[in-house]
């Protein structure tokens, strides 16, 4: 085992390629492959990866396997919603600066947890950022979506396309109006491009959709009567996850459900209480590659 142990040396902790290897021992490439292959089975080599402590490498394999996802990634999460919600955006922090490539286009929804992760953000490949929808003008601190686009874009070195109207307007009328200035144009026309997209996703209940939030009573009660169970970005879908249209759409300034299906990967960041039917809904859409979620609600997603 003596030339097997200086193989394995020479490969994990020299860092020498197999045909240097072979070269300097007078092997085959083969005889290299095989003699690493010993020493893992020996035990002379044995493979450690360490995870973050925060994410649950099983759940996360099961969730990514029951439907059929890109990457799944699970965090522990906490009893204490903000602090979940710091713990999703930490991670899919660190996910953006990972996969995140030089010339993509990024979209990113407007949502807290989102915003945490504009915060966390350190790197960022040069791209381009463009958001996604408007502001809730009726909340407080909904500049965060705009300011997640631009500290994207200053990080990156990119250049970025705000929209500074809100996401629903009172008529169809005026949100045409909107679509027509030429700074929400500019972002609009952008959605085209998209190559990554970050979504929030939320429920139909006034506890995790601030879309539902800011419609009155009568609407809220009239969507759910056509089957509405969750939305991202204002575009709603039923238990099935199947897109349900009603007069919203047209009173919307942000991507519509249909470009954010081109898009090659869609990213959904969202969990805490009450998000798992809604998770489960978008999940089953297709819309979503890449689930970022946490621990309990993950359980609730696999059984």
């Amino acid at each position: 085992m003596i030339q097997v142990s200086t193989i394995a040396r020479r490969f994990y902790l020299d860092g020498r390629s197999k045909v240097e290897i072979a070269d300097e021992f007078g092997l085959s490439r083969f005889k290299v492959a095989r003699a690493l292959d010993i020493a893992r089975e020996s035990g002379i080599v044995r493979i450690s990866i360490q995870l973050p402590a925060q994410i649950d490498a099983d759940l996360s394999d099961r969730v990514r396997a029951a439907y059929g996802l890109d990457r799944a990634i699970v965090v522990a999460g906490s009893d204490d919603p903000a602090q979940t919600h710091r713990q999703l955006g930490s991670v899919a922090a660190d996910l953006l600066g990972e996969i995140v490539e030089e010339g993509d286009v990024l979209g990113l929804a407007w949502g807290r947890t989102i915003n945490v992760m504009g915060a966390e953000l350190t790197r960022l490949a040069p791209c381009t950022t463009v958001q996604l929808g408007g502001v809730f003008s009726h909340r407080t601190g909904d500049e965060g979506s705009v300011e997640t686009v631009r500290r994207a874009a200053q990080l990156s070195g990119g250049t970025a396309y705000p929209i500074y109207a809100p996401l629903i307007v009172p008529d169809a009328t005026t949100a045409r109006a909107l679509r027509e200035d030429p700074g929400i144009a500019s972002a609009l026309s952008r959605f085209a491009l998209l190559t990554k997209a970050v979504v929030a996703i939320g429920g139909w209940d006034e506890q995790s959709s601030t879309v539902y939030q800011s419609l009155g009573p009568r609407l809220r009660e009239e969507y759910r009567a056509l089957g509405v169970r969750a939305e991202i970005s204002g575009r709603l879908f039923d238990a099935e996850g199947a897109s349900v249209r009603t007069d919203l759409e047209d009173r919307l300034i942000g991507v519509s459900a249909d470009q954010l299906r081109a898009v090659p990967e869609v990213i959904a960041v969202a969990g805490g209480p009450g998000k798992a039917e809604a998770v489960a809904v978008m999940l089953r859409s297709g819309l979503v590659s890449t689930m970022v979620t946490d621990a309990a609600t993950a359980r609730t997603l696999v059984g």
